[in-house]
Order: C-alpha cells, then structure tokens, then sequence
C-alpha cells in the first residue's frame, strides 16, 4: 500500500482516504473537501506542539540523567532529589480541590463494577469474541480451567465426574451471591422452589431461565431439561450466565503491530464493523466453518410484567496510540509522516461519530459518548495535550463539546507523581484512570537509568515505589471524584492458563479500591466477575486513606549493598533474553503484536511491549553499571535463541533464531538491549517499528 493520493495538501494513502471518505464521512453527511481542510488546518496546529512535548521528555531526561552522574557514588538523597525535580518542572504544584465535571457517561463505567478486557483491534475474532463477552457461561469457565479445585476432565467427550463438580462450585456461587431463606440452592427442586432472602434481587425472567441482580451485575440461572446437564440436574438448572466483561478496550497501540497504512486501514475497518454493529469473521474449527458476529441484547420479563433488554455485548473504549510515533500512512506537504496519535484521535473519533448520530445497527454509548484511552503520556502538559486535541477533533467532526470522553493511563513516571494535575487537565472528560505497572516499571527503569544498577525484576515487584504507585493511584481519583463518575482500573492478569492463582490473587485489586480490572480473555472476565460478587467496591471506596506523599513514590529501586551471585546474575539475564527473543520473534517476523508466550519456565504469559520495555531496559542498565558485559548478553542471546527456537517448533511458519542472526528478529532484539540507554524513555516502539518494516520488505 504505497499509491498516495493529495488531500488539501496532504499526502494520504489512497485505501485509506478512500476508506475515510467512502464509509465514514459520506454515511455521516459531511462534506469531505471541509474535513480535509479542517484535518490540515488541526495538524498544522499540533503537530509542532506535538513535537515539543516529546523535545520537553528529552530535556527532562537529560537534566535527570546529569544529576545522578553529577553524585555517582553518594547515597541517595530523597529530600534534594525531590527539590531537584521540582526545580527542572519534572514536579508541577498541585491544583487546587476540585473534583471532576465528567458527564453523559454510560453506566458500565460510571456505577457499575465488574471485569475488563483488552484485545488487540487487528485481529477481527478476539475482537468479536471481547465484545460479546458482556455474558459468559460460569459452568464453561469451571468445566475448562483450573479455577475449579478437582481432577482435570477425561478426554473423549462430556466428562460427568468434572461435569458434577462444577455443577456444585456453581450452586456454592449462587449460595454466597443469592442466599436463599433456610436453604441451599443445591437443595431446589425446580426453579420454582426456593425463596431469596433479599427478594429485590430477582428482576424477571428469561426465555430459559431466571434473572437476578447483585453488586449491580447480573446473574441468569438457566433452566432448560432438554440439555444435557439440566436432564441429569434435579431442579433443571443447565448453566449460569454472569455478567462478565462490562467494558472492552479495543487496543490500537500496545498489543498490535501496526507499522504502515496497511496495518491502520485494518485497525480503522475492524473498529468500523464494531461500531456498525456488521464486523463479522469466519473460521474453520474442526472441519465446519463457523462465523462469529456481534451478540444481540437480552430481554427478560421484569416482575411486573414489562419488557426489557439488556446489552449484549461489552462497552467499548478503542485506545488510541500515545504522543510518541509517527507513521507513514499520512505525511505533511514537505513529506514528514504526521503523528500517529493525532491520525487516531481523528478517524477513530469519525467513525464514532456514527454511534453518536444513530447509525450502527445496536449502539455503544447511550449517552452519546466517545470512548478513548490515551497511553503513554508524560505529565499534566501532555494530557493538556491530548484535551485541547479532542476539542479540536469535535470542532473539527461537529461534535458536542466533551462528546469525546478520555481514559488517562497513569503508566509513566510523571504522570503518577503528578497525578492529580493529570486529571485536572482533563477533568471535564476523564472516565478512567488505570495503572500500568508494566509500563511504568519500564519508565522507572529508563528515569533512573544513571542512578545505579537496579533490583531483579522479581524483587522490584515489592519495592516501595510499586507500592505507593498502586495506592495513590486509587486516592487520588477518589479524592478528585472519580467515583461513581469513572473507572479507577488496575492491570492485567498476564497468565491465562492459571485461573485458580488468579482467583486467589485478583480479588485484591476490588480490597483496594479498583472498581475494574484487567483480564486477558472472555473466560477470566467471566471468573473474575465473580469477585464483584464477593466485594461491593464502592462501599471500599469509602472508607479508603487520602493519598500519601511522594516520598515513597520517588524512591528509586537501586540493588544497593546486593552482592549476586555468578548463578544469580546469569539466570537474571537469561530471563530477559528469553522474554524478549520469544516476544520480538513474533511482533517483527509475523506482525502479532499480543499473544500467550512461554516463558523461560515455559509458563504462557500475555506479553506486549510493556513487558518487553522491562526486559530490554533491565539489560541495559545492568549493561550500562558493568553487572553484565557484552560478551555475557550475547552469549545469553544465543542459548535463549535455541530454547525460544524449541518452544516454537510446532509453527511451521515460524522463523528460527538460530543460523538467522542477521535476520531482522535477531537484529531487533540487539539493538533493544544495546541500544537500550538512548531510546526515548526506553520505548521500544522505535526499533520494532524500523525492523517490522524492514521483515515486511519496506526497510
């Protein structure tokens, strides 16, 4: 995709402008000659805006960087370190008490507490599968994962012994969210039997079954003879549906690989076919072709006799990329590609835009709302940034002002520790706040590269840093009113093969105060909504501490005093290498930008460029304070190379590492580690992009 076509002086490739104009605008009724005028004209305006808020990272940088070499070999100095920031603006004052103005915001992210996904938006069937993954079979999530607590099911068909145990996990799960009076559900003899203790908790009934409310999610206990589990159950019941994935991000930035026109035409169309409500994708399994499509609404009968429905598919957010890439699908008239952000902000908002105007086939926003998360800023100028940008954007579409909500992702270091003027630049069209301790580890990591070598990636998950993060992040938004007005989310759960640990583990994300949480896919959504059964968050939410100082949110997780051992520090730099040659082998050679990857214990973990940020910016501070050598990291490359290679043997479309050092994988992943110190915040989007493009044939 490289014919290029001229619109008001911009270079935009054909398929795209064609797909713009053709499906989006036209449908909309605007006039395509004034958009590009106006598109120009927003460009000309932010993108040198753009370009100095990414000059303002470096400078900040820079200073930070002198002043740890400046006092290389003096303790840390908490009180002068903070002065210091304060001085370069690293540190802006706070605002004064405000609470946030958000409005016309959808219930699911507002009042409502339960499970969210992300999925990556080029992938057309994990997409439909996230959206439809507002209900999810409880019977299913148990019957297929670990998360019930009894030998595995027999091959060879329906096994009724595992069949038996999830049948009683579920009756315990409706025991806790549904107690009946003087009874177990186990004991029902058909769905009329049994009475609720809380009898407002029953809100009618179904074609097949009953429907309850709890926490304001909802529960539909199947009664259905005729299927294989209800005919061997005494009260009929076949499955129980939860209210799962009340929210879905559909993710343009970290979990893709999206380098050229080509890849952002297909982002643009699968977000268009989620919109419209017409995204639909075929695919072979077991010999039949199937086809997947957006889910319809569930209507029920309430008690009075009236009918009602409720959405069937998950509320969608589409997250935008951040300030920093360029890319070649739009350049500018002297040729230079426009930031990839700003395109997004503009046609992911257009095609939008016929939600907010009626015209897709179920709707998203009730109330007429965009939903947009924006990763990666650095800071309260930046979010200033990205408002002043969705004002231009409605102007620009005809929308309402604050039409276009915004999801901030608290992931960078300057953003957490000025948080609440973060929220402050936005605070009229914030929705979600959300802490990306992958993203931000990798960020601590690249701020302190000059400090000093840093902790083991497994000590550094209990540093004080990490600690403090977590919690101001959840007391800050409740300070500033983000409480029944926005989500305030906590991250992913990366392992999702271990469901049992993660119902274990997660329900801790609810104790402190997150009213969302990420999973990794429709059956954990459904597993994890579970927990919001157990905890009422926004009772929590209330009796939660205000926000503590930065002291602890400054300290720098330095390996001071540690002494490892040969053993320790090869097996170290051999997890680093192994994670980043098993995640880079498949963004640059085969475009996926999210998947389940071994790792070196051959455990699948969801891994994107947030965990690679952490690998390669872990090797290149040890790199840069003499714990490994050159000689060390390469011979650490080679052999994870050879184990990668052995955990991708079964891909007959996977290019080996091994004999293929000069390939651009095998390259990338180099220059990751030693080029680690002088990426941009220890982004790894800029060396992924140029080899992306070189193994597509365009370097």
């Amino acid at each position: 995709m490289t014919d290029m076509t001229t619109r008001a002086e911009l270079a935009i490739e054909s398929r795209l402008a064609s797909f713009l104009e053709a499906q989006v605008l036209k449908p909309l009724g605007r006039d395509v000659d004034a958009f590009w005028q106006g598109f120009a004209g927003l460009l000309a305006d932010f993108v040198p805006r753009n370009r100095a808020l990414l000059a303002r990272r470096e400078e900040l940088q820079a200073s930070i960087d002198a002043w740890h070499v400046e006092r290389a070999g003096k303790p840390h100095d908490a009180e002068a370190y903070k002065a210091f920031l304060t001085q370069i603006g690293y540190l802006v004052p706070e605002p004064g008490g405000f609470q946030i103005g958000t409005q016309n915001v959808d219930p699911e992210i507002a009042t409502m507490a339960g499970p969210q996904l992300v999925v990556p938006i080029l992938n057309a069937r994990f997409l439909l599968n996230a959206a439809n993954a507002r209900w999810g079979s409880l019977y299913d999530a148990f019957y297929g994962t670990d998360a019930l607590d009894a030998p595995p099911a027999r091959p060879g068909g329906y096994d009724e012994t595992r069949g038996a145990a999830v049948i009683a996990q579920g009756r315990k799960f409706l025991d806790q969210a549904l107690p009946l009076v003087d009874q177990s559900w186990a004991d029902l003899a058909d769905q009329h039997d049994g009475k609720l203790q809380d009898e407002s908790q029953w809100v009618g009934h179904t074609e097949k079954g009953l429907l309850f409310k709890n926490n304001g999610l909802h529960i539909e206990v199947v009664f259905d003879s005729n299927t294989p589990v209800g005919a061997t159950d005494k009260a009929g019941i076949a499955d129980i549906i939860v209210e799962s994935a009340l929210t879905t991000i559909a993710d343009c930035e970290d979990s893709v690989a999206a380098v050229d026109a080509e890849d952002k035409l297909l982002a643009y169309t699968n977000w268009l076919g989620i919109i419209r409500g017409d995204l639909e994708e075929s695919f072979d399994k077991g010999g039949r072709t199937l086809t997947r499509k957006l889910a319809a609404d569930k209507t029920y009968t309430a008690p009075d006799g009236a009918r009602h429905s409720l959405p069937g598919r998950s509320l969608m957010f589409v997250r935008n990329v951040g300030h920093l890439m360029t890319n070649p699908a739009i350049r500018l008239r002297d040729g230079i590609e426009i930031p990839e952000g700003i395109m997004d902000a503009v046609f992911t908002s257009a095609i939008s835009t016929l939600d907010v105007e009626g015209r897709s086939t179920f709707g998203n926003s009730r109330c007429g709302s965009i939903y947009i998360v924006k990763p990666k800023m650095h800071g309260p100028e930046e979010c200033a940034f990205t408002n002043d940008l969705f004002d231009a954007v409605e102007d620009l579409l005809k929308l309402p002002r604050h039409t276009i909500k915004v999801g901030v992702m608290d992931e960078e270091r300057r953003t957490s520790a000025n948080l609440a003027a973060c929220i402050h630049a936005v605070r009229d069209r914030i929705v979600f706040i959300n802490t990306g301790f992958l993203d931000r580890t990798g960020d601590e990591i690249h701020t302190a590269m000059r400090a000093g070598p840093m902790l083991r990636k497994g000590a550094m998950k209990g540093s004080d840093w990490l600690k403090a993060y977590e919690a101001r992040n959840v007391a800050i938004g409740l300070k500033h009113g983000l409480s029944g007005k926005a989500q305030i989310g906590k991250g992913m759960w990366a392992a999702p093969d271990l469901m049992g640990q993660m119902m274990v583990e997660k329900i801790g994300h609810l104790r402190a105060g997150a009213n969302t949480a990420w999973v990794p896919s429709p059956t954990a959504a459904t597993l994890h909504a579970l927990h919001y059964h157990q905890e009422n968050v926004f009772a929590i939410q209330q009796s939660l501490p205000e926000p503590a100082g930065l002291d602890a949110l400054l300290s720098i997780p330095l390996a001071e005093g540690v002494n490892w051992s040969v053993e320790e520090i090869r097996d170290e730099l051999d997890n680093n290498c192994q994670g980043l040659l098993g995640y880079v082998v498949r963004w640059v050679d085969a475009g996926v930008g999210c998947s389940k990857v071994p790792d070196i214990n051959d455990v699948g973990l969801m891994e994107d460029r947030a965990t690679l940020r952490i690998s390669s910016q872990h090797i290149a501070n040890w790199l840069l304070h003499g714990v490994v050598s050159e000689a060390q990291v390469l011979d650490s490359l080679a052999r994870m190379a050879a184990k990668v290679d052995a955990q991708n043997a079964g891909d007959p479309l996977y290019v080996p590492l091994t004999g293929n050092q000069d390939g651009p994988a095998y390259r990338a992943a180099k220059d990751l580690i030693f080029k680690g110190v002088d990426q941009p915040s220890g982004y790894t989007e800029p060396l992924l992009h140029q080899w992306r493009q070189v193994a597509k044939g365009q370097g």
